[in-house]
């Protein structure tokens, strides 16, 4: 992999850059669509390559459960399996610790989860996720990492922090012909952020995720973490903030200088009839676009927006129609992704300022 700057924001940390994978070239900053499954609900890869999406994110714990690794194994891997030639980053499971907290059990050696599927025991060390990302052929492997709820102690997240730190050295033992990320962890607390980011840093990782932030905590509070971590960040490797992914954060949050973003909530919401806008957020379910045959978003050139009506979108969605589902998610997936792209310009034209004054004198959040 080849992480190459091209221009930095004078007003702020954000910056323009290349990232260069095995499947292809991701141009940053950059949201990644959730392909939790192998999928990106509702859409085939055909159309999220006419979107202009290059990379998506797929969970390692989801995939070893079902359909196994032996099964993507036998298919060529998983780029081949899911039919899809862009870049791939798996996550390690660790967002699973948090969010399957109830059937996961950490250890100093790794995490025991009881498959929320049928119950199976399965053991997940640092050194045998990193080899399930490689058998699954992923571009960039996420190391095996404790994600913490907030609010949580600070013991608490001293525990996670020292364990992330020890898995993350264990991860790095494995022969370094892979891409691979390491994630910072701890919470609330400066303090335990900086000796995450120090130690991860010193095992001289191929890019930085931050994780354990959008977990409950007030907004002010996760920017000024973002803000805090990363002067502690190499700038020539890229910054991947996990989870993050309302239009809002994505914009402040690349004006603290990350390059890479992933988030459920642009599908997850479309399929619940949530509509992201230029002006906002377009409720596609309310009474109020029964008759209103306008576009979503008069200004959008995306293929839902430039053939169907808010009318007709609502009729989907109280019918309970598939199309529903598919159309929403093609307008909110475009939308994101030309968000990006247009931040993108702006850092490059030495306009960023001027572009989110613009941007928030329509977006109401």
């Amino acid at each position: 992999m080849k992480f190459e700057i091209i221009a930095e924001d004078k007003n702020s940390l954000a910056r323009a850059a290349v990232l260069y994978t095995q499947h292809g070239v991701v141009e940053t900053p950059v949201f990644m669509p959730v392909g939790t499954q192998g999928t990106v609900k509702g859409l085939a890869p055909f159309e999220l390559k006419e979107i202009g999406i290059k990379i998506l994110l797929c969970n390692t714990y989801h995939l070893y459960l079902r359909p196994g690794v032996e099964i993507i194994k036998k298919a060529k891997g998983l780029h081949k399996f899911i039919g899809w030639d862009g870049a791939i980053l798996t996550d390690s499971g660790g967002f699973q610790i948090y969010s399957l907290a109830d059937l996961a059990k950490v250890t100093e050696e790794g995490v025991i989860f009881k498959s929320h599927l049928d119950g199976t025991k399965i053991f997940f060390t640092p050194e045998e996720v990193i080899k399930i990302q490689r058998d699954l052929g992923s571009d960039i492997i996420m190391c095996l990492d404790w994600c913490i709820s907030y609010p949580a102690s600070y013991s608490e997240v001293k525990e996670a922090v020292e364990i992330t730190i020890n898995w993350a050295r264990k991860s790095r033992l494995i022969k370094r012909e892979s891409v691979v990320f390491g994630i910072i962890q701890g919470g609330v607390y400066k303090d335990l952020r900086e000796k995450c980011s120090k130690e991860l840093v010193d095992l001289d990782f191929d890019g930085y995720a931050l994780g354990g932030l959008s977990v409950g905590e007030p907004k002010v509070l996760m920017y000024e973490i973002v803000k805090y971590c990363e002067k502690f960040l190499p700038k020539d490797k890229p910054r991947y903030l996990m989870g993050i992914g309302k239009p809002e954060d994505l914009i402040k949050c690349v004006e603290l200088g990350i390059d890479m973003f992933d988030c459920v909530i642009p599908t997850r919401n479309a399929r619940n009839g949530l509509l992201y806008t230029r002006y906002g957020k377009l409720p596609i379910k309310n009474s109020i676009y029964a008759e209103d045959f306008s576009p979503p978003d008069p200004e959008c050139n995306c293929y839902t927006c430039k053939n169907f009506s808010r009318a007709y979108l609502r009729h989907l969605f109280h019918a309970g129609e598939i199309l529903s589902a598919r159309l929403n998610t093609y307008h909110n997936l475009f939308f994101y992704t030309d968000l990006m792209r247009k931040i993108r310009e702006a850092i490059i034209n030495g306009n960023l300022a001027e572009f989110k004054r613009e941007f928030f004198s329509k977006y109401k959040e």
